[in-house]
């Protein structure tokens, strides 16, 4: 795919992926061997929507967003060559997110945001400021993350990262709803541990 008619697409945009469409690990796996755009495409196509919707929500503004979806797709070319993603949508999701608050933080010298500022439910979770360490705290995050049992991350992922219910995330992963709320609970206290643990604390 062309980039030029990738820009093309945005005027579309919307989840058109198919049931018979690679999964994202292969697709992921399959652009960092190759550098191919055509499959980093066929990937990012899958979450456009969602990318564009996170944008809105920070910028209020249609063209500044769809300029924001181009400028993230630029960013993945080269930034999903070097990074071990194992859960392509919430790595997109959290790179997204500090992307629109690195932009907001250009635009007024005078705001102070947290990185995944959502995602910190209350003070005695880890903050992780946005400052010139932002790569490092993106990659051990994602390392952390990787880090939980399955049933942990997947939780995790949909009530943080993907800002589902409890009864979502129960209906989606086919959990108990008691053993949901254990899974996000013992997750995120995990991850506040392996986050401090790795980054010095």
């Amino acid at each position: 795919m062309k980039f030029r008619q990738f820009h093309q697409r945005l005027k579309f945009i919307k989840n058109t992926v198919k049931s018979e469409e690679k999964d994202d690990l292969s697709l992921v796996v399959a652009y960092q061997k190759s550098g191919d755009l055509e499959v980093l495409g066929e990937l990012y196509n899958k979450y456009m929507h969602l990318v564009y919707g996170v944008c809105f929500s920070y910028f209020k503004d249609e063209e500044q967003s769809k300029d924001a979806v181009m400028q993230i797709f630029e960013e993945l070319i080269k930034k999903l060559r070097i990074h071990q993603v194992q859960n392509f949508k919430s790595w997109l999701h959290v790179l997204t997110r500090n992307h629109c608050l690195m932009a907001l933080r250009k635009s007024s010298k005078n705001l102070t945001v947290p990185l995944e500022d959502n995602f910190v439910e209350n003070d005695d979770f880890v903050h992780l400021a946005i400052d010139d360490t932002k790569e490092t705290q993106l990659t051990l995050m994602e390392k952390c993350m990787e880090s939980l049992s399955e049933e942990q991350r997947k939780s995790v992922d949909l009530f943080y990262l993907q800002e589902k219910c409890y009864k979502e995330v129960a209906d989606i992963t086919g959990y108990d709803m008691l053993k949901v709320k254990s899974y996000i609970q013992n997750g995120k206290r995990n991850l506040k541990i392996c986050i401090e643990k790795n980054s010095g604390q």
